[in-house]
């Protein structure tokens, strides 16, 4: 049987890891897939870099894009990462020579993802994208395949390990976010310059593409709303604790009779459900489905292994001829989607206040919030220190989000309160 060519570009973690993993499960692959998938052709920047496996007899080219033109090559595999430059190059080169692309990167299918899609279509080749959101999770597939029958309402997630990783640490040992950040940068959970992690971002790009699968829209990356956990303190989880919460990074894209509400944020998840016990580096989707109801799904997100793992059942799919439309339909039938904006959410908050202990605070503060409509379901506030700066905590009822934003502010004003309040959306599932 004729074997699957592919060209590999980026021999990092990720790229090193297919090739390793390709070699060790030769056998086991060619079974599987029905003949043998064997890399002809890499390219990477480095050529003398030790990578802990054998690139003996392989053709190297300096410029990825090159793998686009080598006619011993049948299938592209792009890990190099970033939304622009050599990656979307290689893609656009690749899918206009007609040959089929896999990749893991995320920012370029959620900013170019449709533009991608069209171009694959006019050229009948696809692009298989597993590795690019949630590691080795086959979320792609579940929604692409296992649900497809199924009218998708609610995609929520853990999205990214590294932002998981240091909440679940500054829970556990009671540390700071600036501190567990430090050390999760020494063991290698985050990068020298986490931005992209700790600021929401590469979770949005996830969650982009998996809105646009869910729900057969086109995602305009820019309409997200996007926070990190930079301003999660100790305190707010000590707190979320003693109130029955775990506080996670979460994707959530919903439809509703408005449109699709997209976010991505720090929430409070009630301490028994499925998803606030994904710890760790480990990531997690819940999937709401109309006919198969709740799918949980839980795994290692990144790594050479699991992420090594994605890309090469891409190839399986490709080697036995499985092509799947890139966004489980045809381009020209996505819709663009009407994002509800974020000031209409309707949500519970966790409000934090660090205010001087003096007499009035409280009802200064609580009539502000009966001015805007919010009513409370509890507070907690340990002891008196008067004269001293106290935490006071206000759990609300369900309320706009417009609402709360206005009563912050005039909060904000008051002279007893010391630092901006804290806000944390409470989510039920």
């Amino acid at each position: 049987m004729k074997p699957l060519k592919i060209g590999v570009a980026g021999l990092g973690t990720v790229g090193a890891g297919v090739v390793k993993l390709l070699a060790a499960q030769k056998e086991l692959i060619a079974t599987r897939a029905g003949r043998p998938i064997m890399v002809t052709a890499v390219s990477a920047r480095a050529r003398g870099r030790d990578r802990g496996v054998k690139l003996d007899g392989l053709i190297w080219y300096d410029d990825a894009v090159a793998l686009a033109h080598d006619p011993d090559v049948d299938v592209v595999v792009e890990l190099i990462g970033g939304a622009d430059g050599k990656a979307k190059a290689l893609a656009e080169a690749s899918i206009a020579a007609g040959k089929h692309f896999i990749t893991a990167n995320k920012a370029l299918l959620a900013v170019h993802g449709a533009a991608l899609a069209r171009a694959a279509e006019a050229n009948n080749v696809t692009i298989a994208y597993e590795a690019a959101v949630a590691g080795g999770i086959p979320v792609i597939k579940v929604l692409r395949e296992g649900l497809v029958a199924n009218k998708i309402s609610r995609v929520a997630g853990i999205l990214n390990g590294t932002c998981n990783y240091i909440l679940t640490v500054m829970r556990e040992e009671g540390r700071g976010f600036s501190d567990v950040l430090a050390d999760a940068q020494k063991l290698g959970y985050a990068e020298a310059d986490p931005s992209f992690d700790i600021d929401g971002v590469d979770a949005a790009h996830k969650l982009a593409i998996l809105a646009g699968l869910a729900f057969g829209v086109r995602i305009d990356f820019e309409s997200l709303h996007i926070e990190g956990i930079r301003r999660v303190s100790a305190l707010d989880i000590s707190f979320a604790q003693e109130l029955g919460y775990r506080i996670k990074l979460l994707g959530i894209a919903e439809e509703t009779e408005a449109g699709i509400s997209l976010r991505v944020h720090p929430a409070m998840v009630p301490e028994q459900k499925p998803i606030a016990t994904v710890d760790g580096v480990f990531n997690a989707v819940l999937l709401e489905g109309d006919y198969s109801g709740p799918v949980f799904l839980r795994g290692r997100g990144a790594g050479e292994g699991p992420t090594a793992s994605a890309v090469v059942a891409d190839l399986i799919d490709l080697a036995r001829g499985i092509c799947v439309p890139v966004w489980g339909m045809e381009e020209s039938a996505l819709e663009e989607a009407r994002i509800v904006p974020m000031a209409e959410l309707a949500s519970a908050y966790f409000l934090r206040l660090m205010v001087v202990d003096q007499p009035g605070v409280l009802a200064d503060v609580t009539a502000i919030l009966r001015d805007h409509g919010i009513s409370l379901e509890s507070m907690l506030q340990h002891g008196r220190k008067p004269g001293e700066a106290v935490p006071i905590v206000l759990v609300t009822h369900e309320t706009r989000e417009a609402a709360v934003n206005a009563a912050l502010a005039g909060i904000a004003a008051l002279p007893a309160v010391l630092e901006p309040p804290a806000l944390i959306r409470i989510e039920p599932q």
